[in-house]
């Protein structure tokens, strides 16, 4: 697990492996940080990184590679990315859920904007979520 620290600009950022555990210590992780940065109400950001993180696992895995999770501090807002190593695997939210459930749908409801970037190898899936109760 690679793991660094808060930087003065807001940014945080750590590799897991892509298993269920990786995707409870990406969310818990990334609760720490939020309330290391004195943010409150952070519930939204909470359940976005879990499903983000959840998706990565679930359905970016490459055997032997790592997710990754940045979440950067903005004045009004978090934005929270995830990385993994399959890029032909893009989320697309289905207006009824399958067995796949809600996730995606929540993700929406939550952010004020959400996409999907290619990156040399895989994707990122990122959402700005709104910081609330400050």
């Amino acid at each position: 697990m690679k793991y660094e620290t808060a930087t003065p600009t807001g940014e945080f950022t750590l590799r897991l492996s892509a298993t269920r555990r990786g995707a409870r210590l990406a969310r818990l992780l990334a609760v720490q940080q939020l309330h290391d940065w004195g943010v409150t109400g952070a519930d939204a950001i909470e359940l976005v990184v879990a499903e983000l993180a959840n998706n990565a696992v679930q359905h970016g895995r490459v055997p032997g590679r790592n997710f990754e999770v940045r979440m950067e501090r903005g004045d009004d807002h978090v934005r929270v990315e995830l990385s993994d190593a399959r890029g032909e695997r893009r989320p697309v939210p289905a207006p009824e859920p399958d067995e796949g459930g809600y996730g995606l749908l929540l993700v929406a409801a939550l952010a004020t904007a959400w996409g999907v970037k290619d990156r040399p190898v895989g994707k990122t899936v990122w959402a700005t979520v709104p910081l609330t109760g400050r």
